[in-house]
């Protein structure tokens, strides 16, 4: 299979990767913007993930307006955050009135302008300008995209035909568009996102993989999704490959990647593929980012540095056991293995005679690939799509008691908007939270800015239920106090030994200490490190852990535990092995 570079072939100007978290979707993103700069074009690279690590990987702050980066000339790079682009879009729309209205209404129009609807809307817009803006257009050759994983990318990007058609069809003004006034005046550059997204010369969507059966799923799932859209300009990308072995760890590693390779979802095998090898280092600085399609400097002690023993996952729940716990989350970075380890946790419960929920908030749901239901774990997943129609059914029911036709046909719009999927999955994230009445809720989150800005939609909600005292279920009205409490709640923050996913890890933590939610232990897994590799290229992966591990063990004052890399696919008859 050939390897990619960007310098080999002939791409669109919008390009577009995504992939399941921790792919490396990132790495290749920049990789290809540094080889466009550096081969004399004009580039703005974008990450539209809420949990952006483009600062990481270029060592630079950045903005939403876009920072050129010093080393790199022709590079302008971006972080559409969305949180900003909501404070940006709130004032351009009250703004206007200050000063000529009383505080009341001003101070009612930031109340309303404060949800989750908001920041979607508001991320999206500019979103939408990066992809229609002629002069942006005219400046650069060619403008990149690094996604957030999957299921954040696959909503992104459907977006523009969402609202497109709901603003064609809306005729009373909805509520949500009536506090967003300016959206109608919207309509044509959603038109025309639509029309680049689906111009195959335009617009190239690049799915990223590693050569592992979850992430090859999902990039088969992302596919037919956003061919059904229209998106059918598509490339394959195999990342991570280990090219040869010489001990039992890189064998096991090398059949894994083979088997899984040997039963790529035929969709995919239909999509032009490309791979790259697994290389040694964090790519992480421009030199290591200008290496990345070319080469691997292997280099490890003779001797590995020694670390302090660590804590293990059977220690963790025996804690979690013992402090009696009624809610906890699995939290980081895509791909870290949150859902493995709520699925560990679950059965090490379980063991000691807890009975346990389940649940994933994941819009890619791999739980069910883990593990099944017995007599003391049950499992749940929210499907965004039969939340939203249980929802719009009971405010319709509610509503045709009560109202005239005329107003339930307004009702009706205000449920079509795209902002309803949102109020629909927050309220099924409260309705699995209530559950902690009766057992103990294990939650396996979605990658980091998805559970923000869910964990920010709990924030905004119970703004309103202060403000308003309205018609709002006890889940919701009982969900952030409970969240808040650390006697019932507890986040364990899975990681990999790694400068990104630690670096996440770590901003992740400050905004759960702003939101006055606990956290605990941290959890370091498939470490390298605690294998007994003497695989070269192991090795050097190894021993760049190590700078990351004591970090870890700083930073959590040894509340810690480390499990090694597993060489099977993690089933729920494995799952032992990660408990004993």
């Amino acid at each position: 299979m050939e390897y990619f570079n960007p310098y080999n072939l002939q791409l669109s100007k919008y390009l577009f990767f995504t992939g399941k978290g921790g792919v490396g979707k990132t790495s290749i993103a920049c990789a290809t913007a540094v080889t466009l700069a550096d081969s004399g074009y004009k580039v703005l690279l974008i990450s539209t993930d809420p949990a952006s690590n483009l600062q990481d990987v270029f060592e630079t702050e950045l903005t939403n307006k876009g920072t050129p980066i010093k080393e790199v000339d022709n590079l302008i790079v971006a972080n559409l955050d969305p949180i900003e682009a909501a404070k940006e879009y709130k004032e351009a729309v009250i703004a206007p009135y200050r000063g000529k209205l009383p505080d009341v209404v001003i101070n009612n129009m930031e109340e309303q302008l404060s949800g989750s609807c908001t920041v979607e809307i508001a991320a999206f817009n500019e979103f939408s300008n990066f992809i229609t803006d002629e002069s942006i257009s005219e400046k650069y050759n060619y403008i990149i995209f690094d996604t957030a994983p999957t299921g954040h990318t696959l909503r992104m990007l459907q977006l523009p035909s969402a609202w497109s058609d709901f603003i064609s069809e809306s005729t009373h003004g909805a509520s949500c568009l009536g506090q967003l006034s300016g959206l109608e005046e919207k309509k044509e550059i959603y038109r025309k996102a639509v029309d680049t997204l689906t111009d195959e010369k335009a617009t190239s969507l690049i799915l990223v993989t590693r050569p592992e059966s979850m992430p090859l799923i999902e990039a088969e799932r992302a596919s037919k999704e956003l061919k059904v859209i229209g998106i059918n300009n598509q490339i394959l990308i195999i990342n991570g490959v280990l090219e040869a072995f010489n001990d039992s760890v890189s064998e096991c590693m090398y059949n894994k990647q083979n088997k899984a390779l040997s039963e790529i979802p035929d969709d995919l095998k239909n999509i032009p593929n490309y791979q790259l090898p697994l290389r040694s280092y964090n790519i992480t600085g421009i030199k290591n980012v200008r290496y990345f399609f070319k080469t691997d400097n292997i280099s490890h002690e003779t001797k590995s540095p020694s670390l302090a023993e660590s804590k293990e996952l059977k220690d963790v729940i025996e804690d979690l056991y013992k402090s009696k716990k009624k809610v906890i989350f699995t939290m980081g970075k895509g791909g870290v293995g949150k859902t493995t380890i709520a699925a560990a946790v679950a059965c090490g419960l379980a063991e000691k005679g807890v009975k346990v929920h389940l649940a994933t908030t994941d819009p890619a749901a791999h739980l069910k690939y883990v593990m099944k239901e017995n007599s003391l774990i049950t499992m749940s997943h929210i499907d965004e799509q039969a939340e939203l129609i249980k929802y719009q059914s009971e405010v319709l029911e509610k509503a045709r008691k009560v109202m005239s036709e005329e107003d339930i046909a307004y009702v009706e719009e205000d449920l079509r908007s795209p902002c309803t999927q949102e109020i629909a999955v927050f309220r099924a994230f409260a309705q699995i939270v209530e559950k902690a009445e009766n057992e103990t809720v294990i939650i396996d989150t979605a990658p980091t800015g998805h559970t923000l800005l869910l964990l920010d939609s709990t924030q905004s909600y119970h703004r309103e239920i202060e403000r308003t005292r309205g018609d709002i279920p006890e889940s919701v009205e009982k969900l952030l106090p409970r969240l808040c409490n650390s006697d019932e709640t507890e986040v364990i923050i899975v990681t990999l030994a790694e400068a990104t996913p630690v670096y996440e890890a770590l901003r992740l933590e400050e905004d759960l200490n702003r939101a006055n939610i606990a956290v605990n232990w941290w959890i370091i897994n498939a470490s390298f490190y605690y294998t007994s590799t003497s695989n070269e290229m192991l090795l050097a992966k190894a021993e760049h852990e190590v700078e990351w591990i004591k970090r870890i063990d700083n930073h959590t004052k040894g509340k810690f535990a480390a499990i090694d890399w597993k060489s099977n696919e993690v089933n729920e008859s494995q799952l032992c092995h990660f408990i004993n």
